[in-house]
């Protein structure tokens, strides 16, 4: 029978249940990754479960996303990580060796494995052949345990790419076309796969582009081919023992095909305050930018930076114009050095920042009041750049320098034919500047035993999820609409630093939504646990989409939250309410969500029977004296783990 490329590495790691779309089944994990936003707790709960040393071929914990050491947390949060890496069998990537979804590129990804990480930008190894996963931190723990990982058998998406990119116009702006066709809904249980004779000419780094930013989607992951570029790449980076050849078989079937040709395309931007609000930046020209950003893990790139000097050689940045650059990694800086590219960027009036997440995540370079940002990130949710309201745009390097130089959105095809500036020919380098030293490797297991794991005293070990009660007594904590994210949820940027210390860092759970003078979401929520009455989330499409922070279930679990009822809830933030025992049900009727009001109160009589084997569940709006019905769609292992209490707990009694 003939296989795509997701089935075939899906096969190849198949543990238990059959390749059938829709399908609960559990796959082997080669390898792991987690950063420091979501690997102190990740690391907190693969103690808790006594699993001694990493089981899989390569865990790597790296620090990336907390690196401004405002007060000791985050410092704290690194030595731990450190410690317990070398303890625990993982390579330890330092802080200032780069962000992970790059450096894993760079040096460890492997065509045909399976990538777990705690990042939902981990799918950014699918640009090398991977099948790379975001996940919670709980599900990754359990893997570097050496547990399967669960999921649904996804349907698969192909994506045909034909022609060539034209100058000026970029890898990025593949994703955006697909962001416009298929929008960031809707697509849970879907892997996207590229094919196609216009894949031949992407590098490696393109399409790691298009394979972050395809997160943006909700699907699984996405991936493309093993090939000669793959080969090329990896042999460049010293590790060509690391490629194998792999691809979809010729006659392969896919559950909808979708041809975008490369030729036709041109310059797009995501507007705000989505990844999907698609534009072409044709429709922007003349919209006032008042400061641009060039980085991230979907575009730091070595060839992304070596564009932006390219321009910048031959024209300096406009003064009206806050513009910095953030390489993806040491790797890529070290490179930019060491040819005199970093020089020509830096005359060009370029802030150079940390080679990490940093403005991405709001973690400063916030933009001012009333001031577009131009940005080559993933993500543009409403106040994720630590200004409210805030105008991000995301973007392409080449589009990115294009407003850089005019002060306003300019299409960047116009740049030779308005100021003479010839497109820069970047090639792929045929070897990297390899040096690991900042790279940890695991220590053998008689060193390890006697190495001493630092804990600060802002790390606190979260407080373990406890069983489900026989009958719900709860009331509705919080009424919200369509597209939370889990920025929403749970804020990042200045409140990062507390993602150790679970009872501190719920105070601010749904901190956009508190009012002032009125008690917190966190206040409500304690306040009813004290009294032995759950909390109950409202929500209405897409709730939970983004980033795979398991805070977002953890945090809430803490303030007594045991279920979310939603018209749809996306896939990654599903699972980690599974596995911190809050039951995740959607409406059988979305009309039903008009008909319930915060602060309602609500029963369900039969909830652990319900768990234990029904696809439906009965809900009592108490205050509004009517009925409804919810769906529960849970594999068996779902339910199970639920029944437990959650994942941990399911996990030390022997459910691997």
């Amino acid at each position: 029978m003939a296989l795509n490329l997701t089935y075939k590495i899906l096969k190849d790691h198949l543990i238990s249940g059959e390749l059938i779309a829709g399908e609960s089944i559990g796959i082997r994990i080669d390898q792991t990754l987690t950063q420091d936003a979501t690997g102190t707790t990740a690391f907190l709960l693969f103690e808790s479960m006594n699993a001694g040393r990493v089981k899989t071929q390569v865990s790597v914990s790296y620090i990336d996303h907390n690196m401004s050491q405002f007060g000791p947390e985050n410092h704290n949060d690194h030595l731990y990580l450190q410690t317990v890496a070398a303890k625990s069998g993982v390579y330890h990537s330092r802080a200032g060796n780069g962000i992970c979804h790059q450096v894993h590129l760079e040096r460890f990804g492997k065509p045909g494995a399976t990538l777990l990480g705690s990042d939902s930008h981990t799918p950014t190894c699918g640009g090398i052949g991977m099948l790379a996963i975001g996940a919670g931190g709980l599900d990754v723990a359990v893997a570097m345990g050496g547990g399967a990982f669960y999921l649904t058998c996804p349907k698969v998406i192909g994506v045909k790419l034909t022609g060539k990119l034209q100058e000026w116009v970029a890898s990025k702006d593949v994703i955006l076309k697909l962001l416009s066709i298929l929008t960031t809904k809707g697509n849970v249980g879907c892997v996207i796969e590229y094919f196609g004779p216009g894949i031949a000419d992407l590098t490696v780094p393109q399409r790691a582009t298009i394979t972050n930013m395809g997160a943006e989607l909700g699907v699984t992951t996405s991936v493309f081919p093993s090939d000669t570029q793959t080969q090329k790449f990896l042999e460049a980076q010293k590790r060509g023992s690391d490629y194998k050849a792999i691809a979809a078989d010729a006659d392969a079937k896919y559950d909808r095909v979708i041809e975008i040709d490369l030729s036709s395309l041109e310059p797009m931007a995501a507007c705000p305050s989505s990844p999907d609000n698609i534009k072409t930046v044709r429709e922007l020209a003349g919209t006032k930018v008042g400061q641009v950003v060039i980085g991230s893990c979907t575009n730091s790139s070595f060839t992304d930076l070596m564009l932006v000097a390219g321009v910048l050689a031959q024209k300096a940045t406009n003064p009206m114009v806050e513009f910095a650059i953030a390489p993806g990694s040491r790797q890529v800086l070290s490179m930019l050095a060491a040819n005199s590219s970093l020089a020509k960027i830096i005359a060009g009036g370029t802030r150079l920042l940390e080679s990490g997440c940093g403005p991405c995540i709001g973690q400063g370079y916030s933009p001012a009041n009333d001031s577009v940002s131009v940005r080559t990130f993933n993500r543009n949710f409403a106040g994720r750049t630590g200004t409210s309201p805030d105008f991000a745009y995301l973007v392409s390097p080449e589009t990115a320098i294009a407003a850089a130089l005019t002060g306003e959105f300019t299409d960047p095809r116009e740049l030779t034919s308005k100021f003479g500036i010839i497109y820069p020919q970047v090639e792929m380098p045929s070897e990297f500047l390899i040096d690991d030293s900042m790279i940890e490797k695991p220590l053998d297991p008689a060193k390890a035993a006697n190495t001493e794991v630092l804990r600060g005293p802002t790390i606190v070990v979260p407080e373990a999820a406890k069983e489900l009660p026989a009958k719900l007594t709860a009331k509705v904590l919080l009424k919200c609409g369509d597209k939370i994210t889990t920025d929403h949820i749970m804020p990042a940027g200045a409140f990062l630093k507390y993602r150790s210390n679970v009872p501190r860092y719920a105070e601010v759970v749904f901190n956009c939504f508190n009012e002032k003078g009125k008690p917190t979401f966190a206040q409500r929520g304690l306040e009813l646990k004290a009294k032995g009455i759950g909390g109950v989330i409202v929500a209405g499409e897409s709730y939970g989409q983004g980033s795979s922070r398991e805070h977002a279930a953890l945090c809430p679990m803490y303030l007594g939250v045991k279920a979310v009822l939603a018209k749809t809830i996306e896939r990654i933030h599903k699972a980690n309410l599974i596995n911190f025992a809050i039951l995740p049900i959607q409406f059988a009727n979305a009309a039903d969500y008009d008909r319930i009001s915060a602060d309602n109160e609500l029963v369900i009589d039969n909830l652990l029977e319900a768990i234990r084997s029904s696809d439906e569940i009965s809900i009592k709006d108490v205050t509004g004296n009517f009925e409804i019905q919810g769906t529960i769609t849970l594999s068996g292992r779902d339910r199970a783990i639920l029944l437990a209490g959650g994942l941990l707990e399911f996990t030390r009694k022997g459910g691997l």
